[in-house]
């Protein structure tokens, strides 16, 4: 009986650890826009869809970008106000099951990045992002929004 458990246990064993892992693959990017627009002069602008430009004067330093990524891009997307480079974070965003986007909590289901860019002192112009997916189709995703 003992040597029969043993193989059992190795049977098992050896089928665990030679079977496929699967594992939902990681959504396409379907979607990225700025969504705010952030400053001492203005306080926090939403920024409507296909909006081409901020209606409020933002002119000034301390100005921020939020931008909403639907879908899983690469770690580095391409930002730029006006050509130059632009840094920034990013974080996870959540949905409910309303639909709402929200930050994660452990255990729910991340369904894209919040990121936030600090201008860092520039003052106005044309602000870019694009990104691309991690996995098929491989698109890639772009907005601009003009911060006057």
């Amino acid at each position: 009986m003992r040597n029969g458990g043993i193989r059992i246990f190795g049977w098992i064993a050896a089928l665990l650890l030679t079977a496929p892992a699967f594992a939902a693959s990681a959504p396409p990017l379907s979607e990225v826009k700025v969504i705010k627009v952030q400053s001492p002069s203005c306080g926090l602008e939403d920024i409507a869809d296909n909006q081409p430009q901020t209606q409020c004067n933002h002119s000034g330093p301390n100005i921020k970008v939020y931008v909403l990524e639907v879908g899983y891009g690469q770690n580095q997307p391409h930002v730029t106000l006006d050509g130059f480079e632009v840094n920034g974070t990013r974080g996870p965003v959540c949905a409910f099951d309303n639909g709402n986007l929200t930050e994660c909590t452990p255990g729910s289901k991340t369904v894209g990045s919040l990121y936030t860019f600090d201008l860092a002192g520039k003052q106005q112009g044309t602000f870019n992002f694009s990104n691309t997916s991690i996995n098929a189709p491989r698109n890639t995703l772009s907005t601009q929004l003009y911060i006057k």
